[in-house]
């Protein structure tokens, strides 16, 4: 027995515009229904479900591992998506990550 993948779903208040907003980020929308999306980039897909509680998403968020942490944030740190709290640094645990917060607020950190 082993564990292969794991996919976040992540809470949306709006399908379309969650797709829109990873799309920018460089994902490849992969579906899209009136209550469920999937975005994908290299091996890593998200997945959001329709949810018409904004508390929802300011609630959770997902890790992405990535390579070469450096470049991606310097090209989202053009898009003027990086969490004003939580820039690029290296955490006590070892990882270099810095965060975005989603159209509705999920948090996604991008960690190496």
């Amino acid at each position: 027995m082993a564990f292969i993948s794991a996919i976040p779903k992540l809470a949306s208040l709006d399908i379309q515009r969650s797709i829109a907003f990873f799309e920018k980020l460089g994902f490849t929308k992969s579906a899209h229904f009136p209550d469920y999306g999937i975005v994908q980039q290299d091996a890593v897909q998200i997945h959001f479900w329709l949810c018409t509680d904004a508390a929802v998403p300011r609630a959770t968020g997902c890790r992405i591992n990535v390579s070469d942490i450096e470049a991606l944030f310097a090209n989202y740190s053009k898009l003027g998506v990086i969490h004003p709290n939580d820039p690029l640094s290296l955490k006590p645990w070892g990882l270099r990550e810095f965060s975005v917060l989603d159209v509705d607020g999920n948090l996604v950190t991008f960690a190496e």
